[in-house]
């Protein structure tokens, strides 16, 4: 046992040993054990019988054949018992992924990456991918493979919107020749997957009417066929039929019945476009076509086709309500549920057949039944971060039913508010992923606790399947009676084992930045305090939904607009804020009545609510990340009045004093989501000694850093390396020092120049002590190349370390340690602006705020509030200095959100920067009312 433990030693941690129980040999010893190089948990059991020590060790995802492994070496015989293979564990899901695609045969890994996609786990399906496309690398013979895994990789990244990295993807996979029907197949559906998503129609239309040497269905030809932006997000969603078509089973089909699924795919494709042009009976011949192929493979038994079957009843449902035929659609949605509670239950893509025969059953007039599905539908999904695209036309119609019902029904305001909670922007989801990865590989409390967590739910999931696989039977026995009750009684004790593990869990900041759970109307009203309200926009379909919260009331309306008009509004005032002409940042008079038309559009219907609110709470969404709500303009006034001066002889445009702002007459602060705002207020003050630390001003980097920074690399890592121009040209120090010498030098440090590293600040262990982090220095959120993976980062001098990168990313901020009342980012564009392809860990969509990427890292990393930049800080009239200068020359206790109110109000005041430019881009973040000096 020594021997082997030595042995262990060199690629594993292991815990303190313990005790377990496992059937026939009674209580064991086990050890927890972490490998070395990733967050992968490793299992040790030992049992002794007289003089024989028994011995079995592996991966935890096969705890169960280890368990029965050591049972049959002890009995010396094979024992029967069940194997539930390939489970996450006490681990992180991608990781263990990763040594999964790493050791399977390459045909099961492949097959184990498509099931991983098809059950809705894609973060983990593209593990594997990479995984399988790195091995291909090592063994350059499978090259049909190799096109496969690339072609998978493009889409996904087709499906992000990062379609520079999917072109480039698709490029390489095109280059690897190929005969195989399956391979032409997947490279044409792929493809038109790919033009739908950039909206290219009549591109994805030309390639599904290419012919295939080989082809062993006749997909017919469409011409002139145009498919809608819905149907093109209900296709590439979370339930679409799309994503994957091998399935678990892929390893066992023959090459001709995948090239028949796919082909199946394109005609299904073909039917929705149909379908859009109300070309019924063609369209409705091209899904029975479709739907009788897959139906036919091994009598429908193929698991990894009931997506596309229940995509083709969906299909063939709108066009029977479409015509008229009731019964028939509501027939066709029952039987797509049916088929996705059977083969997918608890997943999103079962959630979402349901939502669709919820929304069906509103259109029709069966309110009751419509709201009890929805609701259904909002309780499976209320502890999961569920990316919305796909499924807002769906939960629309949720919307519109229950403002619809609240004038009868006003408790119906909480089920509105629960159902924008379980929502969230694609990028959202996965910049939890990408925390929860981070927090899943550390070695202190707070990850084992959640590497407990993730078991005990996957525990939890697996059981709650098999429950629902038997009580669906027709017909049982008194066996699976037995299991049933069996299985009930192990639910209860698992979910009462993790409702404990959660709870001390929600004491760590970084579990509490990774959490999906959504937060109850009643949860946020607790948390509010008199004279607040809590603003959320949701957009969902196209259009703009808002719910206002007081502590003791809430409304919930539809804004008069709609989306692609907030979009068009928030670029007309940017573009008079801050823009890049020619290389240079200009700024333009502000377009007072576009702020004043877009306050009416969203805030009219609940302006008389603003009465007695001093503090409000905006949780942004859509065009509103990139805009900070306190310069829109609540009276018309002022607007009339600039409007007369503007362009007269003698007048200054640019004087926008006597201007009515929203940030005027009350405290503004901004919230990444409700549960993060409520979790920012109830955590007690920080106890840190000292006051301020600042860091900033960053070295250019010179001599052998620059060197070493910027030396060629093979071509893709060059293009992905930054400029030398990031760090040439650094923010002042200037701000830093003007803070510490009004919180008082004793109590505060500054960090500048060839100090100020990203090396220097990850190795601190004394952050913690300090209530106030401030950062002067430029924010990257955007990405070098298109190609590039995304990496937010603050910008940092080179050190001395070969390590050292010149950044503190967004994946080092979250591994901080900090206990800080407030994080200041002063820095360009901490807030907003970031591209497409950053998105998708900053947290953001379509490149449109960094919101939820750097700013809640920091939360993770211990913080109650952030202040973050929309735009570039301002260095005339010395205005962000002024704004930073007033938030410290607040008399002590002040809130933030109030000094910083008062700081941008001197500013408003002075003709000389009461441009919004000057005075509204910073967003505080979390807690507003936490104080900026506290008082004696």
């Amino acid at each position: 046992a020594q021997r082997l433990a030595r042995l262990r030693a060199a690629t594993a941690r292991c815990e303190a040993a313990g005790r377990a129980s496992i059937e026939d040999l009674g209580t064991v010893e086990t050890q927890n054990c972490t490998l070395a190089d990733s967050p992968v948990a490793y299992s040790v059991y030992r049992s002794q019988s007289g003089d024989t020590v028994y011995i079995a060790e592996g991966l935890a995802g096969y705890d169960s054949a280890l368990r029965l492994g050591l049972r049959s070496v002890v009995a010396d015989r094979v024992l029967p018992g069940e194997l539930t293979i390939a489970t996450t564990e006490l681990g992180d899901a991608t990781a263990f992924a990763r040594v999964q695609a790493g050791s399977l045969d390459p045909d099961q890994a492949l097959a184990e990456a498509y099931r991983r996609n098809n059950s809705g786990d894609y973060a983990e399906a593209a593990e594997f991918f990479a995984t399988l496309l790195r091995r291909t690398g090592e063994d350059d013979t499978s090259t049909e493979h190799a096109a496969e895994y690339l072609i998978n990789q493009a889409l996904q990244r087709s499906n992000l919107g990062q379609f520079g990295a999917a072109e480039a993807a698709y490029a390489q996979a095109l280059a690897i020749p190929s005969a195989s029907p399956t391979q032409l197949r997947l490279r044409r559906n792929f493809r038109a997957l790919h033009l739908l998503n950039q909206k290219r129609f009549d591109d994805a239309l030309s390639v599904l009417d290419e012919s295939l040497a080989g082809s062993l269905t006749d997909p017919g030809t469409v011409e002139g066929a145009t498919i809608s932006t819905d149907t093109a997000l209900a296709i590439n969603s979370g339930s679409e039929f799309t994503r994957q078509l091998g399935g678990e089973e892929s390893e066992r089909l023959t090459v001709t019945e995948r090239s028949i699924i796919l082909d199946a795919q394109a005609m299904q494709l073909r039917g929705a476009i149909l379908r859009t042009q109300e070309r019924y009976e063609e369209a409705t011949a091209a899904l029975d076509t479709s739907l009788a192929r897959l139906e036919a493979i091994r009598d429908g038994r193929v698991r990894s086709t009931a997506r596309l079957r229940a995509q083709a009843l969906n299909e063939l449902a709108v066009i029977a309500e479409s015509q008229g035929d009731n019964g028939a659609a509501e027939g066709r949605l029952r039987q797509a549920l049916a088929l996705m509670e059977a083969q997918y239950p608890f997943t999103i893509a079962a959630s979402a057949s349901k939502a669709r025969l919820a929304a069906f059953l509103a259109r029709r007039g069966q309110s009751d039944a419509a709201l009890a599905l929805f609701a259904e539908f909002v309780d499976e999904n209320r502890d999961k971060a569920t990316a919305r695209t796909g499924l807002e036309n769906q939960l629309s119609a949720y919307f519109e039913l229950i403002l619809a019902e609240i004038p009868e029904n006003p408790d119906l305001v909480g089920d509105f508010f629960e159902a924008t909670e379980i929502l969230v922007r694609p990028g959202v989801a996965n910049t939890q992923a990408v925390l929860a990865r981070e927090l899943s590989g550390g070695d202190d409390e707070a990850a084992r606790l959640f590497r407990q967590s993730t078991t005990l739910a996957r525990a939890v999931e697996r059981t709650q399947v098999e429950l629902s696989q038997l009580r669906s039977r027709q017909s049982r026995d008194e066996a699976a009676q037995d299991r049933i009750s069996a299985l009930t009684a192990e639910l209860a004790e698992l979910t009462a084992q993790q409702t404990a593990t959660q709870a001390r869990l929600s004491e760590y900041p970084r579990f509490r930045a990774v959490s999906t759970q959504a937060l109850s109307l009643s949860d946020l009203q607790s948390t509010l305090q008199p004279g607040e309200a809590y603003l959320k926009l949701s957009e969902v379909a196209g259009r703009v939904y808002m719910i206002m919260v007081s502590s003791d009331d809430a409304m919930a309306y539809r804004a008069l607009i709609d989306s692609e008009t907030l979009e068009a509004r928030v670029a007309g005032l940017r573009e008079t804020i801050s823009v890049v002409e020619d290389g240079q940042r200009l700024t333009y008079p502000f377009d007072v009545s576009l702020a004043y038309q877009l306050y009416t559009e969203l805030l009219g219907s609940a302006a008389d609510r603003f009465a007695g609110v001093d503090h409000l709470i905006f949780e942004p969404d859509g065009a509103m990340l990139r805009l900070p709500i306190n310069l829109l303009i609540t009276q018309e006034a002022g607007v009339a009045d600039y409007e007369r001066r503007f362009g007269t002889a003698g007048n200054d445009d640019f004087d926008f004093t006597g201007i009515a702002w929203l940030g005027r007459g009350l405290d503004v602060s901004t919230a990444v989501s409700a549960r993060n705002f409520r979790d920012s207020r109830n955590l007690p003050a920080s106890r840190a000694a000292r006051q301020f630390i600042g860091l900033g001003e960053n070295a250019p980097p010179q001599g052998r850093f620059r060197q070493a920074a910027f030396s060629p690399l093979d071509e893709a890592e060059a293009r992905c390396r930054w400029p030398l121009a990031v760090w040439s040209n650094p923010i002042s120090a200037r701000e830093l020092r003007t803070a510490r010498s009004l919180v008082g030098e004793g109590a505060s440090e500054i960090l500048t120049g060839r100090a100020f590293t990203d090396t220097a600040v990850v190795d601190r262990d004394d952050l913690d002590d300090f209530r106030i982090v401030h950062f002067a220095t430029h924010g990257l959120v955007t990405q070098p190349s298109p190609e590039c993976p995304p990496d937010p980062a603050l910008v940092t001098s080179f050190g001395d370390d070969p390590g050292s990168d010149g950044l503190l990313t967004f994946s080092e901020i979250f591994d901080l340690r900090l206990n800080a009342d407030l994080v200041i980012l002063s820095a360009c564009d901490t807030a907003s602006a970031a591209g497409v392809a950053a998105s998708q860990t900053a947290g953001v969509q379509g490149g449109t705020s960094a919101l939820d990427g750097l700013v809640r890292a920091f939360f993770g990393a211990g913080s109650r509030a952030v202040i973050a930049s929309h735009w570039p800080s301002p260095d005339d009239f010395s205005a962000t200095e002024r704004l930073i200068s007033g938030l410290f020359e607040a008399e002590a206790g002040t809130a933030v959100a109030t000094a910083m109110r008062n700081a941008q109000t001197g500013l408003m005041d002075d003709p000389a920067t009461s441009h919004p430019y000057y005075w509204s881009g910073f967003a505080i973040v979390g807690d507003g009312t936490r104080p900026v000096i506290r008082a004696n």
